[in-house]
């Protein structure tokens, strides 16, 4: 007859211990175990290991940094869709008569120098801003990551000559480029500027990814999977680029608030967006000879133009905190 019958303690789950002996544990605890919606430490539900990706999206939903950054974001992006939501009229309708008028009913943040709503300008202007950071930030993460990633994957001659060109674009100065290169284009679309900060705007991804994947195709799975015979395409897509994506979308999510302020840098100098388009650089531009009678006209599209800068850059930093296994 075993020890335990008779002692009156509850049934439980016999384990054996490899030491001769029994561990007891009660069947309540073992179905709080079972029912624990995280499972075991390191596991998700269903005992299934968590991934870098699930832990990250857990921390960012509990970061008051990203929830904040986040609506702002959404928000702004609600405004470049939809700007007649909250805005009525068009933004090319000035009147001269109401120039550098301060408030009033139609007009809460009053007329600029040519008699224009400051009001519909500063949220028109969102949709240029936001169009081409984005547009900006896809093409740089894009041509960076694969030429980075190619580089850092099979090395050699190839990674020498990527390193000396990235080098001799770091030599470029941005705003010195621009100046040079913008000033001699005549259209009025985004997509000159666009095409500008994507052309110097990649070597920095470049070199991000490129580190990224030197490191992730040095790690166990990858050799392994190498060993079994996987062919470089499979490496890459399935091995090696999931796992060396995340700092490149940390620095993307923080240059695009960066490309943002250089557009509205090079339209306050008149290379970037010219007129008629809509745009926050062209806007404090126009208004900065009229700072002293009207700074509402100076005001209000500069302001508009910080707080974005600082979402983009709030979220990039939660991001990053988010995927760095080193601040956990």
């Amino acid at each position: 007859m075993s020890d335990h019958q008779g002692t009156g303690a509850p049934e439980g789950v016999i384990a054996p211990t490899g030491m001769g002996g029994a561990m007891d544990l009660a069947a309540s605890e073992a179905e709080t175990l079972e029912k624990t919606p995280g499972g075991p430490l390191g596991t998700g539900p269903a005992g299934k290991p968590r991934s870098l990706w699930s832990d990250a999206w857990r921390d960012l939903r509990r970061n008051p940094v990203f929830i904040i950054s986040a609506l702002v974001i959404l928000f702004l992006v609600f405004i470049s869709l939809w700007p007649s939501a909250i805005a009525s009229g068009s933004p090319l309708k000035c009147n001269l008569s109401k120039a550098q008028e301060g408030s009033q009913p139609g007009a809460p943040f009053g007329y600029d120098g040519q008699g224009c709503n400051v009001y519909t300008r500063t949220v028109y202007g969102a949709r240029t801003s936001v169009t081409v950071g984005v547009l900006a930030t896809l093409g740089v993460a894009i041509l960076g990551s694969v030429l980075g990633g190619f580089a850092g994957f099979f090395g050699g001659f190839w990674d020498s000559i990527l390193s000396r060109i990235t080098d001799v674009f770091f030599a470029i100065p941005v705003v010195l480029g621009g100046l040079v290169l913008l000033s001699v284009v005549t259209s009025n679309t985004v997509w000159p500027v666009i095409g500008f900060m994507v052309l110097l705007g990649w070597p920095q991804i470049s070199r991000i990814a490129r580190g990224s994947v030197i490191t992730a195709k040095q790690n166990d799975y990858v050799q392994a999977a190498r060993a079994l015979g996987a062919s470089n395409s499979r490496l890459l897509l399935r091995h090696i680029a999931p796992n060396a994506v995340a700092p490149v979308i940390v620095v993307a999510t923080i240059a695009l608030g960066t490309y943002i302020s250089l557009e509205a840098t090079l339209s306050y100098l008149g290379v970037g967006l010219k007129p008629p388009s809509v745009s926050w650089g062209i806007d404090i531009s126009a208004a900065s000879p009229y700072i002293r009678n009207a700074p509402h006209a100076l005001l209000w599209p500069s302001g508009a133009l910080a707080v974005t800068v600082l979402a983009f850059i709030m979220l990039g930093d939660a991001v990053r905190d988010a995927l760095d296994p080193k601040l956990r």
